[in-house]
């Protein structure tokens, strides 16, 4: 048993933040498999489970930053009496949760940063992260906790350099998100079984999995297609949240709409199979903190092609294709040139290559090294 104690602070789960959740529930889970005295802690749905309508996100407001740090303040004080006298971290999971430092008292306080694209957003920079007036003030909150952590673990080197643009008084490190589903190649059977229903067995097809955010440039991966789709006999998938309307106009305009599936946020198990099948996973974004879809995509032997934007080429390392962000004519032509085998081999193995550094096990013992220096460092002061 450690030493130390970590209080993991979780998201609220009604704003469905699969990803932040996620990895909240990963290094909990990974932190007790490994005998390290950890406990996690999250807002409760109370007053925000009440609405449905207009006023739900004002509610949920209320449950995060009115209840919320009132509680934490009280657990903490109670962890106090228990640890009796001995160290412990809290670790807020998602640095927009960054506020909550104001309830951890003297405590090491650090706090995971994946990206600070809604921060720069609310700054006036170009995220495509606009914020109204109010996400401004919240945003501000945000970047005046994380100036104030005695840490800040970035997820990418990229999130790392806006971290020490925007507050370069505040220390930080990188440690990299591990992947965290056990994603990996299926046998042939198995991939075809899990995709029967939606016909996608016998029919080569180009994948994105994510949002429809404005960032995730599927408006781009439409023109992308629309270039090849002459001399592609297959689909384009889009996995997770569906097109938006203007996008769909956008793809009946090129002509595609008809060669279009979306699969509405399928469990994972689809989205493995889907890694396994796809002819090229593909995943041009403006901005992006990390990526997770990336070493997903290349735990299942499907080549990845990527633009030359933030965290991504630091993300793909060696296993992937990378373009400019405006190169659409090189997305089709690599999409094409992937339809030689020697090419494919060559960037799936590079692709199991590049995993390597995302282990589990590899990044779990950066946390606690990283943890361990911390209370090294505090004791010894």
């Amino acid at each position: 048993m450690s030493d130390y104690h970590v209080l993991l602070v979780g998201n609220y789960r009604l704003d469905h933040q699969m990803s932040m959740l996620r990895y909240h529930d990963m290094l909990l889970t990974e932190l007790k498999a490994r005998k390290v005295s950890a406990s996690g802690i999250e807002p409760a749905p109370c007053i925000g489970q009440l609405s449905a309508g207009p006023l739900t996100k004002w509610l949920r407001y209320l449950d995060k930053y009115l209840l919320f740090p009132r509680v934490l303040k009280k657990h903490i004080a109670r962890l106090e009496r228990e640890l009796a006298g001995r160290q412990f971290i809290v670790h807020i999971t998602d640095h927009s949760n960054a506020p909550y430092l104001a309830s951890a008292g003297n405590h090491l306080v650090v706090a995971t940063c994946h990206d600070l694209l809604a921060v720069r957003g609310a700054l006036g920079e170009d995220t495509d992260c606009p914020a109204s007036r109010f996400g401004k003030i919240l945003q501000s909150n945000i970047l005046a906790g994380l100036r104030r952590m005695r840490l800040v673990i970035c997820v990418s080197s990229a999130t790392q350099g806006d971290l020490t643009r925007l507050a370069p008084e505040t220390p930080s490190t990188v440690i990299p998100l591990p992947l965290n589903q056990p994603y990996g190649v299926l046998p042939k059977n198995e991939t075809d079984r899990r995709l029967a229903p939606y016909e996608l067995t016998s029919i080569p097809f180009i994948l994105h999995v994510g949002s429809s955010l404005t960032r995730k440039n599927r408006e781009g991966i439409l023109r992308i297609f629309a270039r090849i789709a002459d001399q592609f006999s297959g689909k384009l998938v889009f996995a997770g949240e569906t097109l938006h309307p203007e996008q769909r106009a956008l793809a009946t305009q090129l002509g595609i709409a008809d060669r279009i599936l979306e699969i509405d946020h399928p469990p994972t198990s689809i989205i493995e199979a889907l890694y396994n099948r796809a002819h090229a996973f593909l995943f041009p974004s403006k901005t992006e903190g990390f990526g997770w879809p990336i070493i997903e995509a290349q735990a299942c032997g499907c080549p990845v092609l990527v633009a030359r934007t933030t965290s991504l080429p630091e993300v793909v390392g060696d296993g992937g294709l990378i373009r400019d962000f405006a190169d659409e004519a090189g997305f089709a032509a690599d999409l094409l040139a992937l339809q030689d085998d020697t090419l494919r081999q060559r960037l799936i193995q590079s692709g199991f290559a590049n995993l390597t550094r995302f282990a589990t096990d590899k990044v779990i013992a950066q946390y606690l090294a990283t943890y361990q220096s911390l209370v090294s460092v505090s004791l010894a002061g």
